[in-house]
Parts: structure tokens; C-alpha cells; sequence
């Protein structure tokens, strides 16, 4: 029998989170025809989710899920469905969700790096984060350290928690990228980018280490201060906003680099394609991932990767990428010195980044996924 599906969908201009809505809702309708999709979206994201096949449909819902009354209403907007399974993809479910549920774990950030709050909130927060995962049939973990930490810091059962890698978007994937064509020029030329580059992509919470990345590239820039190339290095950042976080701009102010580092918050597909096609590196030394797929795009984008020794950082950049200690400004330098000057080394990051990126693809993910809903909608 066909069943009911669900897919909350309304995280789906986030980030990462987004990149996993869409990617993953694409190569469901690509392997099955048989089950009924609804995906609940804003009424601005309807238009994201067109050219699914018959068998998905959008049904419109206005609050978010930050929104308290969305305990309430949401489940009752759920019933009102008729939803056989629904699937939360991420740890923010309501607390009157109807069961069965399948909920996404992408990692334990929250608890393990707390925003600014008292110890009652974070008590709820962890509360809410748990229990979440207690009532769900099946938890999806993105990497088997994720698995790790629902099993041992929550104590959910290892039967009910399955490992399905992430991927990264397949525009990355796809041949035919930008690189030297006219558009690539334009972007590039629009931002003023006339200079090699370091970028990073991601958000600047504090467990992603950029006040690090900044000391460590005013580090490099000092070495390099009469290198015929990188005399003029920059370092570029994408995808969140400075002002939230003046922890890095004081990075910035007192390592004097004021002049050398942009921040450009987020910015359209294209145009970050785009920027790692045309970085020098990539560099990512975040202290904590529930899987890390930056890296992986910069791999399909054909750039060397340096990123952190810990977490689902090793599980998932395996040999293609330069690893080192987050804990230390000048290991995080020494690896960026590396990709920039070892071309032996820089040949090989690329040939391995390149095939650990086609490693993890969206149908293979979407299969794993089917197959949870079955097992789930069984019980």
C-alpha cells in the first residue's frame, strides 16, 4: 500500500539544511512513484519546489517553526492532512508531534557549543533536543560520528538510529562549470576579485573556529609577504552576516587584516560555485560538524581543501583534504601554506577531492531514506 508522506519543508532556504530539503525531495521524486508526497513550505517557496512529479504536492503553512505556538499547530495542521509518516528534517520537532515520525540529525551543536542563555533555557533546550528523538521510530544520523553522539549523549537506542551520508548538491557535480566562461568573469569582476583567495563557506557560529581561520590567515599572510604570487592573498567569507559575532571582528581588528578579509554573507548559486572554482583553498577549521559538506562541494569545485582533524571531518574528507588541529592557529597555517605552495601536493588534493565528492550522491541517500520510511510506517 502507498503511503502518506510529509516532508516539512520550510527550512529549505537555509544553508545547509536547504541544500538537504531540496536535494533530498528532488531524488525521492526521481526513485519513487508510488508513494504520496505533501511537502509543507512558506507560501514564498512554493515556486522552489516546482517540477516534482504527480505524486508530490505543497500544502502552505505560514508559521515557522521558532514560532511556540508551532508546538500546537503544527501537529494539528498535520492531522488535518491525513499524514501516514511525517519527516522532520532536523531535531526541531514540536512537542505535540503525531507519531510516526522520522527525524534528521545533522549534529548536536546546540548542546555541545550553547548559545548565550541561562541554564534553564539550555535545560529546556536539551529537553526539547532529546525527546524529540525519543518518540521518533527512526532518527537519520548524517555520519557515524553524529550516530555516535545521539547514542551516547542522549541515549537513544542504536536500533532506532540509521547512518545516511549527505551529499553535496549535484550542481556541484555537474561538468561544465563556470571556470573561464564570460559569467565566471562577471561574477568575479561584480565582487572586485582581482586577487588569489582563501574562502570559506558556512556560518560563523562559534564551534566553526573563524576567529581561528582569521589569525591563522594573518599568520600566512606574513610569510608569504614577498611571495610573487601570494604576496597579495585575501581571505573571502560566505554565507553569514559579521555583525552577529563580534568575537571575529575583534579577530579581525587585532590581527590587523582589516584591509585583506570580506565578508559576503550569503550569496546565489552560481556565485559560489563560482567563488570555489576560483579559490587558491578552502579552508574549514571548524571544531565540530555533524558532517561537513562545504568541504565536499569545494572538492567537486576542484579546489584543495584543508579542514579539522576532529568530528565527521576525517569520516567524510577521508585523504582528499589537508587535516589539522583547529586548536592551534599555527597548524591551521602551516596546512594552508601547504596547499598554496606544494604544487606536487596541491595536484593530488584536487584528484582526490574530486573522487571523494562522487563518493556520496543524492539517489544513493534517497534509497536509504525510502527504506527508513518503510521500516518506520511498519512499526
Amino acid at each position: 500500500m502507498p503511503l502518506h508522506i510529509v516532508i516539512d519543508a520550510r527550512r529549505i532556504r537555509d544553508f545547509g539544511i536547504g541544500t538537504y530539503i531540496r536535494s533530498l525531495v528532488h531524488a525521492l521524486g526521481a526513485i519513487d512513484a508510488e508513494n504520496q508526497y505533501t511537502l509543507i513550505s512558506a507560501p514564498a517557496d512554493v515556486r522552489t519546489l516546482a517540477g516534482l512529479p504527480p505524486n508530490f504536492r505543497c500544502a502552505v503553512y505560514e508559521r515557522t517553526d521558532s514560532d511556540l505556538m508551532d508546538h500546537a499547530a503544527f501537529p494539528m495542521f498535520l492531522r488535518g492532512l491525513g499524514v501516514e509518516l511525517a519527516h522532520i528534517p532536523l531535531n526541531h520537532v514540536p512537542l505535540l508531534m503525531p507519531r510516526p515520525y522520522v527525524v534528521t540529525i545533522h549534529d548536536m551543536a546546540n548542546l555541545f557549543f550553547p548559545e548565550e542563555g541561562s541554564n534553564l533555557r539550555k535545560q529546556a533546550r536539551r529537553y526539547l533536543f532529546r525527546r524529540g528523538l525519543a518518540r521518533a521510530e527512526r532518527v537519520i544520523a548524517v555520519s557515524d560520528a553524529t550516530k555516535r553522539d545521539v547514542e551516547h549523549t542522549l541515549g537513544i537506542p542504536p536500533n532506532r538510529i540509521r547512518r545516511v551520508y549527505n551529499a553535496p548538491d549535484p550542481g556541484f557535480l555537474q561538468d561544465g562549470h563556470a571556470a573561464g566562461s564570460e559569467e565566471h568573469r562577471r561574477i568575479l569582476e561584480r565582487y572586485q576579485i582581482a586577487y588569489p583567495f582563501l574562502l570559506y563557506a558556512g556560518n560563523i557560529r562559534r564551534h566553526k573556529n573563524v576567529p581561528r581561520l582569521v589569525e591563522a590567515f594573518a599568520v600566512v599572510r606574513d610569510q608569504l609577504a614577498a611571495h610573487p604570487i601570494y604576496k597579495d592573498l585575501r581571505l573571502v567569507i560566505i554565507g553569514d552576516t559579521i555583525s552577529r559575532y563580534p568575537a571575529v571582528r575583534q579577530a579581525v581588528i587585532k590581527s590587523r587584516v582589516e584591509q585583506t578579509v570580506r565578508f559576503l554573507g550569503f550569496v546565489p548559486f552560481e556565485t559560489l560555485r563560482c567563488f570555489y572554482e576560483s579559490a587558491a583553498a578552502f579552508v574549514f577549521p571548524s571544531r565540530y560538524e555533524g558532517f561537513g559538506l562545504p568541504p565536499l562541494e569545494a572538492m567537486a569545485c576542484g579546489v584543495p581543501v584543508v579542514a579539522s582533524n576532529v568530528s565527521s571531518l576525517p569520516e567524510v574528507v577521508g585523504d582528499a583534504a589537508l587535516l589539522v588541529n583547529p586548536e592551534n592557529v599555527f597548524d591551521i597555517a602551516r596546512g594552508i601554506r601547504e596547499a598554496l605552495l606544494d604544487e606536487k601536493l596541491r595536484g593530488e588534493l584536487i584528484r582526490k577531492g574530486h573522487e571523494q565528492a562522487g563518493r556520496f550522491n543524492w539517489e544513493h541517500t534517497a534509497r536509504q531514506v525510502l527504506e527508513i520510511y518503510k521500516e518506520a510506517a511498519r512499526r
